[in-house]
């Protein structure tokens, strides 16, 4: 039973942690402020401006939400500790695997959500859209883009995120030239604005007869989705839009009728699609929302006073400025070159076993060490 006392002190210690989660989301302050909204709600003509009474129910909701969730986790901490020390007291041995497996879902679980914390950017509880492009190496590097395609798929389906294919565009031979996705969860921006880069491949590429070591690259931009009511100044006459219809083997990715958008933003350069929705107006309407969530990305990464100061800007997506390296061969091992993380598990990787990366990442850029990729 030496097992459940060692686990019994390691969980006791983590009650300070979750007590400064605590004071981390303000739970008293919260529970406060929501016995003021209830008292707000209970006036005579609280509901006459319906806009801010519904903003106010959604203040209380969100409150609630972040209430429940310490509490849960206090809860949960408590309630494995009372089950050690009845194992204890009644030196029950069968029970020791059962609560060891609690025991790491819950410190896998109170990780989380510490680094949860940690984002604390404008539209990092945002959903995210992610776009992929094949770059340098041909084949390969098409090839390498559907790789990374499916490896965003599985970590979203990891979180329980709901996945929307918005733009599939196969390759001649095989992979994809490019994709687009739309990531819905909590937090998916903050967690995925990490992956936004280029990204190396080190492979013997099965598209070559001999065998030979080739390298790959591939690009992915994550972008937040913005609010409409952010208002953002794109004019009409600086859109070209095309309709076209859907092409290629796609199967099950497109919709192949005359309801394919593309739309170029010709001031800045930036082109953004969508051929997956039932109709042209549904396409349109999430290219819109790509190209508004892309602008001002830009205009913030740059730091643009205003939307038409964005350039257009064509990167090579090749050598020098990766972020993250995935060799294959001679050895297997994943290195992200902004904070050294690695993992020597590419199958795992992936699959979508992606967090330590982003963990890393964000821990780097809340303690200021993030190296250049």
């Amino acid at each position: 039973m030496v097992i459940l006392e060692e686990l019994r002190v390691e969980l006791a210690l983590l009650r300070k942690d979750v007590n400064e989660l605590g004071e981390v989301f303000q739970v008293k302050e919260l529970a406060q402020e929501n016995k003021e909204l209830n008292e707000i709600i209970a006036k005579d003509g609280f509901w006459d401006d319906l806009e801010n009474s519904q903003k106010t129910l959604q203040k209380i909701k969100a409150n609630e939400n972040k209430i429940a969730r310490h509490k849960k986790i206090s809860d949960d901490l408590e309630d494995i500790i009372t089950l050690i020390e009845l194992s204890l007291d009644e030196n029950d041995e069968s029970s020791v695997e059962e609560i060891k497996k609690d025991a790491a879902e819950f410190k896998k679980r109170l990780e989380e959500i510490k680094l949860s914390t940690l984002l604390t950017g404008e539209y990092d509880n945002s959903n995210a859209i992610l776009t992929f492009h094949a770059g340098a190496g041909g084949t390969e590097a098409m090839d390498w883009a559907e790789m990374l395609y499916r490896m965003y798929n599985h970590w979203a389906e990891r979180h329980n995120f709901k996945i929307t294919l918005l733009d599939y565009l196969e390759g001649e031979e095989a992979g994809i030239k490019s994709a687009s996705i739309f990531i819905e969860g909590d937090n998916a921006y903050g967690f995925l604005k990490s992956e936004s880069g280029i990204h190396r491949l080190v492979r013997s590429s099965p598209f070559n007869s001999a065998g030979k070591r080739q390298t790959s690259f591939a690009s992915v931009e994550v972008m937040p989705e913005i609010d409409d009511k952010i208002v953002i100044d794109i004019r009409d006459e600086d859109l070209k839009v095309d309709t076209y219809r859907s092409s290629g083997a796609g199967g099950q990715h497109v919709n192949k009728t005359e309801s394919a958008i593309r739309i170029t933003h010709i001031p800045s350069g930036v082109v953004v699609a969508c051929q997956t929705q039932r109709s042209q107006h549904q396409n349109r309407d999430y290219a819109m929302k790509m190209l508004r969530s892309k602008l001002i990305e830009i205009k913030e990464r740059e730091h643009l006073d205003k939307i038409s100061d964005i350039k257009g800007n064509q990167g090579q997506i090749a050598w020098g400025s990766q972020i993250r390296s995935y060799v294959f061969m001679p050895y297997q091992l994943v290195k992200d070159h902004r904070t050294d993380f690695e993992n020597g598990n590419v199958t795992a990787v992936m699959d979508g076993d992606l967090d330590g990366f982003i963990n890393a990442y964000l821990k780097g850029a809340v303690n200021k060490t993030l190296k250049n990729s």
